[in-house]
């Protein structure tokens, strides 16, 4: 029992270790790597919580190392790999160092996150994985596409730091976002998630016949989920 305890904890440093690996591949440069580290750290970061509700192993210190392990996964990593997109596509000066705005937001959403008792099942503001995924999505698919429009556009002193600041301040914003967990008495099918499921799949789809890379489609489907968000806000105000 007492190692069953402990299991969510171990996957829980398995999204940290991601996290600190993907720093290192971005520093060199490689950003599909870094992108490849971002991934398998949202994996881990779905599978403790999941593993923490099956096995009853909830605890303080689970809790506070969740978010130490997301503050280097989506918060510095993130960060980190717009900076070095910037620098790698020829930017230069102290605005290359803009984006790491969204590593001071994402730290100060998980710490709101930590306090917050109406985030159980839903959102206030965007989470830090899905910032992270649209951040490291976007920076990967410039890297493996540097003669698209993006990639264009990382070369300038504003798009990044742009996608950055906006992305900090929905962070800490309080629009509602649905979130996708399966836990007891929480009903994860409606409308909205039917649409974002469906057009995930359409565009994955799209994606594969198109022969498109993988990070192409992470970063539409995740602008779409906060699109569907803004959406649906605008229309119950």
């Amino acid at each position: 029992m007492r190692i069953v305890k402990h299991i969510p904890n171990t996957i829980t440093s398995m999204n940290l270790l991601c996290g600190a690996m993907g720093v290192i591949a971005s520093f060199r440069g490689q950003q599909d790597l870094a992108f490849t580290f971002m991934l398998s750290a949202a994996v881990f970061d779905f599978c403790d919580g999941l593993a923490a509700r099956l096995l009853h192993a909830y605890s303080a210190i689970g809790k506070e190392l969740d978010s130490l392990s997301d503050m280097v996964s989506f918060g510095l990593l993130p960060s980190l790999m717009l900076v070095t997109t910037m620098h790698f596509r020829g930017c230069t000066g102290w605005v290359i160092y803009l984006p790491l705005f969204l590593a001071v937001m994402s730290a100060l959403r998980l710490a709101k996150f930590n306090v917050d008792e109406r985030q159980t099942t839903d959102f206030l503001g965007v989470a830090t994985p899905t910032s992270a995924l649209i951040c490291g999505s976007l920076a990967c698919y410039i890297y493996m596409e540097p003669a698209s429009k993006l990639a264009a556009w990382a070369g300038t002193p504003w798009f990044l730091p742009a996608v950055a600041v906006v992305l900090g301040l929905l962070l800490v914003s309080e629009i509602p976002m649905f979130g996708m967990k399966v836990a007891k008495g929480h009903k994860l099918l409606d409308v909205k998630r039917i649409v974002f499921l469906v057009l995930s799949v359409a565009i994955l789809v799209v994606g594969i016949v198109l022969n498109a890379h993988l990070s192409l489609s992470v970063l539409l489907i995740f602008c779409l989920y906060i699109l569907i968000n803004l959406v649906v806000r605008l229309f119950k105000r």
